[in-house]
């Protein structure tokens, strides 16, 4: 595509893990207990709202193809939604699918490069996909073998700096993942790939929520420690959580997908009131999958409540100055469709918001990623080509070190 309009870094993407990931790189005696891939027949409920984990992974002898991931007795199908560019948004279901259902670029990195090109996409981050390592690596934080799970989060880890990004000659950037369940062994894993060429880290936007110590009791100190001297950026996707606020049981499921930005509303509060980057004043945050329309009126009432409530609330004894400073030094967000934020610039740091496209997933903007951003900033009467500059690639740049 030629356009004017320039290519965007996208700082939120994903790669369907190759059903070859982890059978490749892990020892042969432990290939049928890691995760592997099996075709087999699966229950289809064409009804979004009666759709569970539970009954959407039975084998059915007259159910749908589908490849299925095992791991440690647990099976989770490939989902379409999972992987849905290529599709109309009418075409798209939530139902199982086949790897030769998907496009090939959504798990082959020279195919991803061409999508990439159709899209006006100059580089791209990408996050592991819904299973089965999930959006910060909690598939393993769940297993039982933590053994076996440490092998896994360092063969993906391999697999993505060796194979997903070696060949792209630098539009496909390292985003790793680490060991949930060990602080100690996590900052040595952002150790062991930082040294290897990885940019960015994978972590909860909410730990507690996955039975994990928050950020504010310390624990987590020689990851952020490891993040700050290598210059790693902690990635922070939208439902890395593993949690969705719904009102009720029996809501329908396209409310999640508005609901799911107050998890990133939460974690920003939670960081910028941590104290964490007074500690570590060098260390930087990016709220994956965000959207950014919210952010001016959470940085004002921050704030607010910093200087209202600060001496009997504790929030001054942590931060020391208004929580947007922090803000401003230390976090980044990201969208993909926000004309209301595009219109509310100068409530935020210009200087902090990235751009991403969500390829794969059934939000994307694929294949008019570069059309799309270009109307929304036209739309929101956007016109600094400095400020689209900045938003576009730039501050990714800079934040990346690309």
């Amino acid at each position: 595509m030629t356009s004017p309009f320039p290519r965007l870094i996208s700082a939120d993407d994903h790669v369907l893990e190759p059903a070859n990931l982890w059978t490749d790189r892990l020892p042969s005696h432990l290939r049928e207990i890691g995760p592997h891939v099996v075709r087999e027949r699966v229950a289809y409920n064409p009804n979004p709202d009666k759709v569970s984990l539970a009954t959407k992974a039975q084998q059915s002898d007259d159910g749908v193809w589908a490849d299925v991931w095992y791991y440690e007795g647990k099976r989770e199908p490939l989902m379409m939604v999972g992987a849905a560019v290529g599709y109309g948004h009418e075409e798209v279901e939530f139902r199982p699918t086949t790897f030769d259902d998907v496009r090939p670029g959504c798990y082959d990195p020279v195919e991803r490069l061409k999508d990439m090109d159709i899209a006006g996409v100059e580089a791209s981050l990408c996050f592991p996909n819904m299973v089965p390592a999930r959006f910060c690596g909690q598939g393993f934080l769940e297993a039982d073998d933590k053994d076996l799970a440490l092998l896994c989060v360092k063969a993906y880890n391999d697999f993505m700096i060796d194979e997903w990004c070696a060949g792209s000659g630098g539009r496909l950037v390292p985003l790793g993942i680490m060991p949930l369940w060990d602080a100690q062994l996590a900052a040595e894993e952002v150790r062991r790939v930082a040294a290897l060429g990885n940019r960015a880290i994978c972590f909860s936007e909410a730990p507690a929520r996955l039975g994990l110590p928050s950020i504010h009791s310390g624990a987590w100190d020689p990851v952020f420690a490891a993040c700050e001297e290598t210059e790693t950026v902690l990635m922070l996707h939208v439902g890395s959580s593993s949690h969705v606020p719904m009102p009720s049981d029996d809501a329908p499921l396209g409310i999640s997908n508005i609901l799911v930005t107050l998890n990133s509303v939460t974690a920003m509060v939670d960081w910028l009131f941590s104290g964490v980057f007074v500690k570590y004043p060098k260390l930087k945050m990016l709220l994956g999958e965000c959207q950014i329309g919210w952010v001016p009126y959470v940085l004002q009432r921050a704030d607010e409540i910093w200087e209202i409530h600060g001496n009997w609330a504790g929030t001054r004894a942590r931060v020391p100055v208004k929580p947007s400073t922090y803000f401003a030094s230390n976090v980044y967000v990201t969208f993909f469709s926000d004309v209301v934020g595009l219109k509310n610039l100068d409530g935020m740091s210009v200087d902090n918001i990235l751009v991403e496209t969500d390829y794969p997933h059934s939000d994307s903007t694929w294949p008019s990623s570069q059309a799309h951003l270009e109307k929304q900033f036209e739309v929101a009467g956007v016109s600094d080509r400095a400020v689209i500059d900045k938003i576009v690639h730039g501050n990714a740049r800079k934040l990346f070190r690309l």
